[in-house]
Protein backbone atom coordinates (compact mmCIF):
# COMPACT_ATOMS: atom_id res chain seq x y z
CA UNK A 1 0.00 0.00 0.00
CA UNK A 2 1.39 3.02 -0.75
CA UNK A 3 1.16 6.39 1.30
CA UNK A 4 0.37 9.46 -0.09
CA UNK A 5 2.02 12.64 1.75
CA UNK A 6 -0.48 14.90 2.49
CA UNK A 7 -0.22 18.57 1.32
CA UNK A 8 0.75 21.29 4.04
CA UNK A 9 -2.01 24.27 5.42
CA UNK A 10 -0.47 26.81 7.14
CA UNK A 11 -2.08 30.29 8.79
CA UNK A 12 0.02 33.60 8.07
CA UNK A 13 -1.78 35.71 10.97
CA UNK A 14 -0.50 39.03 9.72
CA UNK A 15 1.41 40.42 6.47
CA UNK A 16 4.15 41.90 8.82
CA UNK A 17 4.86 37.76 8.97
CA UNK A 18 4.86 36.57 5.27
CA UNK A 19 8.50 36.61 4.48
CA UNK A 20 8.20 33.77 7.12
CA UNK A 21 6.11 31.52 4.83
CA UNK A 22 7.57 30.03 1.50
CA UNK A 23 4.66 30.90 -0.57
CA UNK A 24 6.56 29.70 -4.05
CA UNK A 25 4.01 26.96 -5.20
CA UNK A 26 1.31 27.29 -2.70
CA UNK A 27 -2.71 28.68 -2.73
CA UNK A 28 -2.10 31.19 -1.10
CA UNK A 29 -6.01 32.66 0.62
CA UNK A 30 -6.29 36.18 0.94
CA UNK A 31 -8.64 36.73 3.93
CA UNK A 32 -9.86 40.22 4.72
CA UNK A 33 -13.46 39.37 6.68
CA UNK A 34 -14.23 43.34 7.27
CA UNK A 35 -14.19 44.31 4.55
CA UNK A 36 -12.54 43.77 1.30
CA UNK A 37 -12.80 39.87 0.64
CA UNK A 38 -16.89 39.73 1.06
CA UNK A 39 -16.86 42.66 -0.88
CA UNK A 40 -14.77 41.05 -3.60
CA UNK A 41 -16.58 37.96 -3.46
CA UNK A 42 -20.10 39.53 -3.51
CA UNK A 43 -19.87 41.54 -6.50
CA UNK A 44 -17.95 38.97 -8.18
CA UNK A 45 -20.93 36.10 -7.56
CA UNK A 46 -23.60 39.62 -8.46
CA UNK A 47 -22.06 39.92 -11.79
CA UNK A 48 -18.66 41.99 -11.70
CA UNK A 49 -16.75 41.44 -15.22
CA UNK A 50 -13.58 41.40 -12.77
CA UNK A 51 -12.26 43.61 -9.54
CA UNK A 52 -8.53 44.99 -10.19
CA UNK A 53 -7.15 45.05 -6.91
CA UNK A 54 -4.70 47.96 -6.40
CA UNK A 55 -2.39 49.57 -3.61
CA UNK A 56 -3.04 53.15 -4.04
CA UNK A 57 -6.37 55.48 -4.26
CA UNK A 58 -4.18 57.85 -7.23
CA UNK A 59 -3.73 54.43 -9.10
CA UNK A 60 -7.36 53.16 -8.31
CA UNK A 61 -8.31 56.57 -10.22
CA UNK A 62 -6.26 56.41 -12.90
CA UNK A 63 -7.30 52.95 -14.07
CA UNK A 64 -10.83 53.82 -13.50
CA UNK A 65 -10.58 56.92 -15.38
CA UNK A 66 -8.87 54.53 -18.21
CA UNK A 67 -11.69 51.40 -18.31
CA UNK A 68 -15.44 52.06 -19.95
CA UNK A 69 -17.98 50.59 -17.24
CA UNK A 70 -15.58 50.37 -14.22
CA UNK A 71 -16.11 51.77 -10.66
CA UNK A 72 -13.89 53.17 -8.31
CA UNK A 73 -13.92 51.86 -4.68
CA UNK A 74 -12.23 51.54 -1.34
CA UNK A 75 -11.58 52.81 1.67
CA UNK A 76 -8.80 54.18 4.06
CA UNK A 77 -9.12 53.30 7.76
CA UNK A 78 -12.36 52.62 7.48
CA UNK A 79 -14.32 55.47 5.54
CA UNK A 80 -14.87 55.71 1.72
CA UNK A 81 -11.20 56.97 0.42
CA UNK A 82 -11.47 60.51 -0.67
CA UNK A 83 -11.86 61.05 -4.85
CA UNK A 84 -13.19 57.19 -4.84
CA UNK A 85 -17.09 57.03 -6.07
CA UNK A 86 -18.53 53.79 -3.55
CA UNK A 87 -16.64 52.41 -0.76
CA UNK A 88 -15.44 48.97 0.66
CA UNK A 89 -19.00 46.66 1.51
CA UNK A 90 -20.27 44.21 -0.31
CA UNK A 91 -24.18 45.42 0.48
CA UNK A 92 -22.85 47.86 -2.03
CA UNK A 93 -22.74 46.07 -5.17
CA UNK A 94 -25.89 44.07 -5.87
CA UNK A 95 -26.54 42.22 -9.59
CA UNK A 96 -28.63 45.36 -10.76
CA UNK A 97 -25.63 47.41 -10.12
CA UNK A 98 -22.58 45.60 -10.43
CA UNK A 99 -23.10 43.07 -13.22
CA UNK A 100 -21.03 43.42 -16.18
CA UNK A 101 -19.37 46.61 -14.77
CA UNK A 102 -15.45 46.31 -13.82
CA UNK A 103 -15.20 46.99 -9.68
CA UNK A 104 -11.18 48.78 -9.44
CA UNK A 105 -10.83 48.76 -5.61
CA UNK A 106 -8.15 49.55 -2.80
CA UNK A 107 -8.30 49.03 0.80
CA UNK A 108 -6.20 49.50 4.18
CA UNK A 109 -4.98 46.08 4.70
CA UNK A 110 -6.54 43.13 1.91
CA UNK A 111 -5.35 44.54 -1.52
CA UNK A 112 -1.87 45.30 0.42
CA UNK A 113 -1.44 42.07 0.93
CA UNK A 114 -2.71 40.56 -2.31
CA UNK A 115 0.32 42.56 -4.01
CA UNK A 116 3.00 41.18 -1.51
CA UNK A 117 2.74 37.29 -1.96
CA UNK A 118 5.17 36.01 -4.40
CA UNK A 119 5.69 32.71 -6.57
CA UNK A 120 2.08 31.42 -5.43
CA UNK A 121 0.91 28.84 -7.62
CA UNK A 122 -2.56 30.58 -7.58
CA UNK A 123 -3.73 33.93 -5.16
CA UNK A 124 -7.78 33.47 -4.37
CA UNK A 125 -10.18 35.13 -1.91
CA UNK A 126 -11.79 33.38 1.07
CA UNK A 127 -14.73 34.93 3.21
CA UNK A 128 -17.40 33.41 5.19
CA UNK A 129 -19.54 34.11 2.26
CA UNK A 130 -18.15 31.69 -0.04
CA UNK A 131 -16.72 29.12 3.12
CA UNK A 132 -17.87 26.06 1.39
CA UNK A 133 -17.17 26.96 -2.04
CA UNK A 134 -13.73 27.73 -0.99
CA UNK A 135 -13.14 24.77 1.47
CA UNK A 136 -14.23 22.34 -1.95
CA UNK A 137 -11.97 23.74 -3.27
CA UNK A 138 -8.73 23.17 -1.83
CA UNK A 139 -9.89 19.76 -1.04
CA UNK A 140 -9.87 19.09 -5.10
CA UNK A 141 -6.70 20.88 -5.48
CA UNK A 142 -5.01 19.20 -2.76
CA UNK A 143 -2.20 21.15 -2.70
CA UNK A 144 0.07 23.14 -0.10
CA UNK A 145 -2.27 26.21 1.22
CA UNK A 146 -1.30 29.41 3.28
CA UNK A 147 -3.86 31.19 4.44
CA UNK A 148 -2.98 34.35 4.90
CA UNK A 149 -4.83 37.13 7.29
CA UNK A 150 -4.66 40.77 6.24
CA UNK A 151 -5.16 41.78 9.66
CA UNK A 152 -5.65 45.57 10.78
CA UNK A 153 -2.16 47.36 9.78
CA UNK A 154 -0.01 44.42 10.23
CA UNK A 155 -1.93 43.43 13.99
CA UNK A 156 -3.48 40.64 14.29
CA UNK A 157 -7.26 40.48 14.63
CA UNK A 158 -10.11 38.54 15.27
CA UNK A 159 -12.16 38.22 12.11
CA UNK A 160 -9.37 37.30 9.82
CA UNK A 161 -8.63 34.15 12.46
CA UNK A 162 -11.64 33.05 12.87
CA UNK A 163 -12.27 32.47 9.51
CA UNK A 164 -9.22 31.04 8.59
CA UNK A 165 -9.93 28.44 11.92
CA UNK A 166 -12.94 27.49 10.09
CA UNK A 167 -10.92 26.72 7.02
CA UNK A 168 -8.53 24.69 8.99
CA UNK A 169 -11.46 22.72 11.10
CA UNK A 170 -13.09 21.90 8.00
CA UNK A 171 -10.34 20.82 6.17
CA UNK A 172 -7.69 19.23 8.78
CA UNK A 173 -8.52 15.26 8.19
CA UNK A 174 -7.08 16.20 4.42
CA UNK A 175 -4.14 18.20 5.06
CA UNK A 176 -1.05 18.25 6.93
CA UNK A 177 -1.45 20.71 10.31
CA UNK A 178 1.81 21.06 11.73
CA UNK A 179 1.74 24.92 12.26
CA UNK A 180 0.93 26.41 15.75
CA UNK A 181 -1.31 29.77 14.31
CA UNK A 182 -3.17 27.22 12.08
CA UNK A 183 -3.90 25.18 15.48
CA UNK A 184 -4.64 28.78 16.96
CA UNK A 185 -7.07 29.99 14.60
CA UNK A 186 -8.84 26.47 14.96
CA UNK A 187 -9.29 26.77 18.10
CA UNK A 188 -10.24 30.29 17.87
CA UNK A 189 -12.89 28.98 15.60
CA UNK A 190 -13.95 25.79 18.09
CA UNK A 191 -14.47 28.23 20.99
CA UNK A 192 -17.00 30.22 18.98
CA UNK A 193 -19.49 27.17 19.15
CA UNK A 194 -19.51 27.26 14.91
CA UNK A 195 -22.15 29.74 14.79
CA UNK A 196 -23.54 33.40 15.55
CA UNK A 197 -19.72 34.97 14.20
CA UNK A 198 -20.98 38.15 14.81
CA UNK A 199 -22.20 37.83 18.57
CA UNK A 200 -18.56 36.28 19.19
CA UNK A 201 -16.84 39.46 17.36
CA UNK A 202 -18.85 42.42 18.89
CA UNK A 203 -15.49 42.78 21.10
CA UNK A 204 -13.12 42.78 18.60
CA UNK A 205 -11.46 46.20 18.03
CA UNK A 206 -12.11 45.99 14.42
CA UNK A 207 -15.81 45.69 14.93
CA UNK A 208 -16.06 48.34 17.45
CA UNK A 209 -13.88 50.52 15.26
CA UNK A 210 -16.37 49.97 11.53
CA UNK A 211 -19.07 50.43 14.25
CA UNK A 212 -18.23 54.36 15.26
CA UNK A 213 -19.21 53.89 11.11
CA UNK A 214 -22.50 52.48 11.61
CA UNK A 215 -21.32 49.70 9.48
CA UNK A 216 -22.92 46.79 11.70
CA UNK A 217 -25.31 45.42 9.08
CA UNK A 218 -21.98 44.93 6.64
CA UNK A 219 -20.36 43.47 9.25
CA UNK A 220 -23.37 40.61 10.08
CA UNK A 221 -23.46 40.19 6.51
CA UNK A 222 -19.66 39.58 6.10
CA UNK A 223 -20.16 36.87 8.35
CA UNK A 224 -22.90 35.47 7.35
CA UNK A 225 -21.73 31.67 5.98
CA UNK A 226 -22.37 30.74 2.15
CA UNK A 227 -23.83 33.53 0.62
CA UNK A 228 -21.88 33.59 -2.51
CA UNK A 229 -20.47 30.32 -3.72
CA UNK A 230 -17.71 31.43 -5.85
CA UNK A 231 -14.04 31.20 -6.64
CA UNK A 232 -12.45 34.20 -6.69
CA UNK A 233 -8.91 33.82 -8.63
CA UNK A 234 -6.28 36.78 -9.24
CA UNK A 235 -5.46 36.36 -13.14
CA UNK A 236 -2.68 39.05 -14.14
CA UNK A 237 -4.15 41.92 -12.59
CA UNK A 238 -7.72 40.67 -12.16
CA UNK A 239 -9.38 38.95 -9.79
CA UNK A 240 -12.15 36.95 -11.85
CA UNK A 241 -15.12 34.56 -10.79
CA UNK A 242 -14.35 30.56 -11.47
Amino acid sequence: MTIVDKPSLEVCLSPALLHLYDTHGAVVVIIDIFRATSTITAALHNGAKCVIPVASVAECIAIGESIPNSITAGERDGKIAEGLQHGNSPLEYPGHFINGKTLVLTTTNGTRLLHMVQGASDIIIGSFLNLNALCNYLLARNEKVILGCASWKDRFNLEDTLFAGAVVNELQHAFEINDDSARAARHLYQSSGGIDFIDFLKDSSHYRRLSAFGLQKEMEYCVTPNQHPVIPVLKGREIVAI
